[in-house]
């Protein structure tokens, strides 16, 4: 039998800045090209605590999936716009408290799709796995997830700084409901959202920037238009807050001050 040709690596566009290549960059990582840094610090110069709500979103994410792990029993999350593998990804901090916990990636960006082999290196216990697809395409991501995760089971939706790509309310709506319409009672939906509560006027100039050149193009909502993605659900106190003012004592981080990416947790009932 001839040997199978492997698959040809997919294209990557170094032409243009890329949110999780940026976003990569502002936390220190390697997995970027100078038209990412070059527009990170573009915004950095007149949004000097951009690297903060890079920060305050990934201790958002630890603190959110340790307590639904270690506090709510989850033992299964979906995990939406993963964006590139850095320190403390989802499975790594469930399958700390639960090895037995299951995790599916999924991300539709060609360089995350490179690295997703530093994705699925989980416990034995537990299952970690990736799927290409987007946040738009609902029912492509739960039919490829089930062969994963149990729905008939809660499961904890985490869509971290992605609904803020898709700019149509009535879209997002509908993604969200088919999602959570799949999952089981006692599932949790986890967001994080730019925000521009804090300094309306530097917000909408970050989003301009952005979108001038980058991929896909930013929206910023309101706390409002946040709190609003949890319509249905029971939210989790202190509600919708700067991520970084979620529980802080969950894992205790440091606190730092309020940033413009809000984060909230609510359970399906």
């Amino acid at each position: 039998m001839a040997p199978e040709t492997p698959e040809p690596a997919p294209a990557i566009d170094t032409s243009v800045p890329h949110n999780p290549r940026i976003w990569n960059y502002w936390l220190g990582g390697k997995d970027n090209y100078a038209v990412d840094r070059e527009m990170g610090e573009r915004i950095r110069s007149f949004f000097p605590e951009i690297a903060d709500n890079a920060r305050a979103d990934r201790e958002f994410l630890v603190r959110t999936v340790t307590h639904l792990t270690r506090d709510q029993g989850v033992r299964q999350f979906l995990d939406i716009g993963t964006g590139l593998p850095t320190r403390n990804n989802t499975h790594e901090v469930a399958q700390s408290v639960a090895p037995d916990a299951r995790v599916v990636y999924v991300d539709n960006d060609p360089l995350v799709l490179v690295h997703a082999r530093a994705l699925l290196t989980g416990t034995a216990e537990g299952v970690t796995d990736y799927i290409d697809a987007d946040l738009r395409d609902p029912d492509t991501i739960l039919e490829a997830a089930a062969a994963s995760l149990d729905l008939s089971r809660p499961v904890a939706l985490m869509l971290l700084g992605v609904v803020n790509f898709v700019d149509d309310d009535a879209e997002v709506r509908a993604v969200l409901d088919r999602l959570l319409g799949a999952l089981a009672p006692g599932s949790y939906l986890v967001v994080s959202h730019p925000t521009d509560d804090l300094d309306p006027e530097r917000a909408h100039q970050v989003a301009a920037a952005w979108n001038e050149r980058g991929t896909p193009k930013l929206t910023v909502r309101s706390a409002a238009g946040i709190e609003a993605l949890f319509d249905g659900l029971e939210l989790l106190e202190p509600g919708v807050v700067s991520c970084s003012l979620w529980r802080p004592e969950e894992t205790g981080a440091d606190t730092i001050g309020p940033v413009a990416e809000y984060g909230g947790v609510a359970r399906k009932p």
